[in-house]
């Protein structure tokens, strides 16, 4: 495949239909039992912090944001999902949608970043694994896989509890 290039806008309404299929394709039906996404359910993402990937006019990445409230109202923010077409993966598209959504909310003053993911991927974004205990999800996951970044220095010292989905006033 010759060299891509790649355009990476801010996502827009307009996105989600391509954005809905890209998910799809990627994740299967079994998406929705997943504990990330009960988080993300009925909450909205944080449009100003997720990215489209485009080569040409063909969708193929996107990087969610949505918020989230730690313990007993520590806001943060839980990434996902990333999606990349497979047909286009192994080619940078999601680290450069890391990069670009990741100094988004630093821009933005958000302090902290959790996820479920792959650790040694996310390590070079300045992820890291949570705490045993530190954190609960409202659901099961392996704890190798839940991760957090720090945005801003030690935005994660004191912060423990359950992690609920918050909805963001418009």
């Amino acid at each position: 495949m010759p060299d891509l290039t790649l355009d990476l806008h801010p996502e827009s309404a307009a996105d989600a239909p391509a954005i809905d299929r890209l998910h799809e394709r990627a994740f299967g039906p079994g998406r929705f039992a997943r504990t990330a996404f009960r988080l993300r359910e009925g909450v909205p993402p944080l449009l100003d912090l997720c990215f489209t990937a485009r080569v040409g006019t063909l969708l193929v990445g996107s990087i969610r944001l949505s918020p989230v409230v730690i313990g007993a109202g520590t806001p943060g923010i839980l990434l996902g999902p990333i999606t990349i077409d497979p047909a286009f993966q192994s080619r940078g598209i999601g680290g450069a949608l890391m990069r670009r959504s990741m100094d988004a909310a630093r821009a933005k003053s958000h302090q902290l970043v959790i996820l479920v993911g792959d650790a040694p991927y996310y390590q070079r974004f300045g992820f890291a694994v949570v705490p045993p205990g530190r954190l609960v999800l409202p659901g099961p996951v392996d704890p190798g896989r839940f991760l957090y970044a720090e945005l801003q220095p030690g935005s994660f010292e004191g912060v423990s509890g359950p992690v609920r989905g918050a909805r963001v006033a418009a």
